[in-house]
């Protein structure tokens, strides 16, 4: 199964070459990330590809990643800060139009999300987007790795410095987790020839049948 094998290539790079990743698996990448799992099927985040040394540089500087600069593309997952009746019943309604249903076809449904958004604070909410965040930064780790593209998830950031740089507190966004993409760079990498270490499967796996 060539996904355990790509799997097993990868690791979080630490050192990567000034090689570019190519448009074209950038895009593959990113449209998994629009095909990932998402509660609801709502997609409550946004993510912003930088690729410009500049704006990287001060995306980073408060951090101690230096991927975030160093890398090809680097992947800000933003979450959403709250969850409008507004977007809830826009996306009900792209969702009636994609699925060729009747307009308000899917108004229980639409009913059951207002009521639940309603009943939870902004903070609740907020973090209940950023775990949507999280599902599709593992969908796009595992693109990656199909692709041979290396990758760094990170949390290592200062949020408030990410919002600003790239405006996201005025769209209604909140920096979550970052990826940074691009090819290692194996000599100046101490990990890259470092075997993968991980449990053995029947410590970590429990099969309840």
């Amino acid at each position: 199964m060539n996904l355990i094998e790509n799997l097993k290539w990868r690791y979080a790079t630490k050192a990567y070459s000034n090689i570019k990743v190519t448009e074209e698996k950038v895009d593959q990448i990113l449209e998994a990330i629009n095909l990932s799992a998402s509660s609801c099927g709502l997609q409550a985040y946004r993510v912003f590809v930088v690729s410009n040394p500049e704006i990287q540089k001060k995306l980073g500087a408060d951090s101690y990643n230096g991927q975030i600069s160093s890398c090809s593309h680097l992947l800000v997952f933003a979450a959403f800060s709250d969850m409008t009746t507004t977007y809830i019943d826009d996306y009900m309604t792209m969702t009636e139009k994609q699925r060729g249903l009747d307009a308000g076809a899917l108004s229980g449904f639409r009913n059951g999300l207002h009521s639940y958004f309603s009943a939870i604070n902004a903070e609740q909410k907020a973090f209940w987007a950023a775990k949507q965040a999280y599902i599709a930064l593992g969908t796009a780790l595992i693109a990656a790795a199909e692709l041979k593209v290396d990758a760094t998830p990170i949390e290592g950031f200062n949020a408030a410095t990410i919002d600003a740089v790239l405006g996201l507190k005025e769209k209604g966004l909140h920096s979550t987790v970052i990826l940074a993409l691009g090819y290692r760079d194996s000599e100046k990498d101490y990990m890259a020839a470092t075997k993968k270490v991980r449990l053995p499967i029947d410590e970590m796996i429990t099969k309840v049948y």
